[in-house]
């Protein structure tokens, strides 16, 4: 059953106070918002965060001790078997691919990085498998440099939603979004729009009487 119908804001200082609106109660609500992957090292958040991809948390983090403790440095990914390493991550789907990108990351990180994470955008990007998505997440959260805005499913489901942005592209929405969010709060805000985006303004029939940003959203699809 449709809700009540919310007023869209008119002029652009209208927008900017529904923004901050939203950005406080983002803060209240998920204060202490971090990723929910199992991580101790930058490189181990750069392979949870590869093997994510299409996956859920809670299952990378199922498969990641195992892997971690076979695998415990970026020298060892480096020098794996491919095949071996797919059948390794396989439960995490997209096995064969995720682990030639882990491979080749790896290798990339001791050949030009020295064993070590990059801490640049640039330098990330030049690792096999990492886009801006994965590289924000690791930049952010294992080094707190906030490079830009990780934009995953959630991210984007919930900005589209939330009418903070219309592109397609993640790239796009994240370049409206570092417009109107200050950068000293693009790692925190990432992640509080996954937490919301994954256990309140989920995929399929949103829990809106539960969200505390209904009173703010105007979606087509906002339902009980």
């Amino acid at each position: 059953m449709p809700r009540r119908a919310i007023a869209k804001p008119r002029t652009a200082e209208e927008r900017n106070r529904r923004v901050k609106k939203i950005l406080a109660i983002l803060e209240r609500t998920y204060p202490d918002a971090t990723t929910e992957l199992a991580w101790r090292t930058p490189w181990e958040l750069l392979v949870a965060t590869i093997l994510s991809a299409q996956c859920t948390d809670k299952r990378v983090n199922e498969v990641t001790p195992a892997l971690f403790a076979k695998y415990p440095t970026v020298e060892d990914f480096a020098a794996a078997n491919q095949a071996e390493l797919a059948r390794d991550i396989r439960p995490t789907g997209f096995f064969n691919n995720k682990a030639r990108a882990l491979i080749g990351a790896a290798r990339k990180i001791v050949a030009d990085f020295g064993g070590e994470v990059p801490r640049t955008m640039e330098q990330m990007l030049t690792l096999p498998g990492c886009a801006r998505k994965t590289a924000n997440v690791v930049l952010g959260t294992a080094y707190g440099i906030p490079s830009g805005i990780a934009v995953d499913t959630h991210v984007e489901r919930v900005a589209k939603r939330l009418d903070l942005t219309r592109e397609k592209s993640p790239e796009k929405i994240e370049q409206d979004l570092i417009k109107i969010v200050p950068r000293q709060r693009w790692i925190r805000f990432s992640h509080q729009m996954i937490l919301h985006g994954r256990y309140v303004c989920t995929a399929r029939r949103p829990r809106c009487s539960e969200c505390a940003l209904e009173s703010l959203c105007y979606a087509p699809d906002k339902c009980v």
